[in-house]
């Protein structure tokens, strides 16, 4: 961060399933000493919660409720970022297929949205404060809306995408170890149904205006960190 800077930076990521924006906002967070919020394991987290507790995913109003309910205790470090609920570690657990099904009933419910934004806003406006984790240099915020809906003063925004092809081979590798036929097939009704189902209630197909495309099509990892790096030292003035 350059000296003299006094506000805590925000940079917001946004972008389809498989775009790498997890696991890419994560190191960028990493090499510039910032919080890290995956808003997607807030919405998979409160998934786990429903399915926990016995709650009926078609029954959205019982649903809301159970979210607002949500004891949820997620980390900002982005070398270690857990996710608790009751007490329950569920880090893992919310990766399960199982939760990775279920998690359009919830994430499409605007009362859990309504929740969740209200809870991902108090996040970013944490950072701003010396005595939190960042103190106060801020934090990388990625997942669905953020760049338009739940951060749109964000000192950076981005929409990290890439083609179909691309995101169903990453997250095959990620959920299968290959990116084979048959792996690719096994995971392309997980990603395409899930940003389908999601659409319908918020767009991260096309940049905003003020939001910065990234496409990592052609880009292995360590080239896309690089990239959205560069496009935070050049919006922002701050030095990676």
């Amino acid at each position: 961060m350059e000296a003299g800077r006094v506000s805590a930076l925000v940079v917001a990521v946004d972008g389809p399933s498989g775009s790498g924006k997890s696991s890419v906002s994560r190191e960028v967070a990493r090499r510039l000493g910032l919080a890290y919020l995956d808003t997607g394991a807030m919405y998979r987290a409160a998934t786990w919660w429903c399915v926990h507790t016995g709650v009926p995913l078609a029954d959205q109003d019982a649903v809301a409720q159970a979210v607002r309910d949500l004891p949820l205790d997620q980390g900002v470090d982005p070398d270690a970022p857990h996710v608790v609920v009751g007490g329950t570690d569920v880090g893992e657990a919310i990766r399960t297929t199982e939760i990775s099904a279920a998690v359009s009933a919830v994430a499409t419910n605007l009362a859990v949205r309504d929740e969740l934004r209200r809870r991902q806003r108090v996040a970013i406006a944490v950072e701003a404060a010396a005595s939190s984790f960042s103190e106060g240099r801020g934090i990388v915020a990625e997942g669905r809306d953020i760049t338009t809906v739940v951060a749109p003063d964000a000192d950076v925004r981005i929409l990290l995408t890439a083609s179909e092809e691309a995101r169903l081979a990453r997250r095959a590798r990620d959920v299968h170890g290959s990116d084979d036929d048959a792996a690719v097939e096994a995971t392309r009704d997980q990603v395409l149904r899930r940003d389908a189902d999601d659409s319908t209630v918020v767009q991260f197909h096309v940049a905003a205006d003020g939001v910065v495309t990234v496409d990592s099509s052609d880009l292995d990892f360590e080239q896309t960190v690089a990239a959205v790096l560069q496009v935070v030292a050049e919006v922002s003035g701050t030095r990676a």
